[in-house]
């Protein structure tokens, strides 16, 4: 009984961080699909170039799969959803957004090639 009371403080961190982390979730997962999924393309074009930057060329394999572990992390209740081939092509979207962004702005050029 001592314990509780002169850790009761913490005890109030961990369940406000519960909650939130709870409540995050779920207001997610509530999203209809269609923003849940641009929700994931904006985060996967993010993640595209910083696997881009970190890897070198020809490591696409290497690369696609950092980009999952990643996804998995960020979005565990969206990976019984959208399978490796969805992901693969949500990737190849998400590339494509990134080549264009490197052909016309220079400064993300610069980030990625850092040339």
């Amino acid at each position: 009984m001592s314990w509780l009371i002169n850790n009761w403080s913490l005890l109030v961190v961990i369940a406000v961080v519960l909650t939130l982390g709870f409540l995050y979730v779920k207001r997610f997962v509530n999203l209809p699909s269609d923003v849940q999924l641009q929700k994931v393309r904006e985060w996967l074009l993010y993640t595209v170039i910083i696997v881009e930057k970190e890897y070198s060329s020809g490591t696409g394999v290497l690369k696609l799969h950092a980009a999952y572990n990643e996804f998995c992390k960020v979005f565990p209740s969206l990976v019984p959803i959208i399978s490796f081939e969805l992901f693969s092509k949500l990737v190849d979207e998400a590339l494509e957004q990134m080549r264009h962004l490197l052909e016309t702005n220079k400064d993300i050029e610069y980030y990625v090639k850092g040339e």
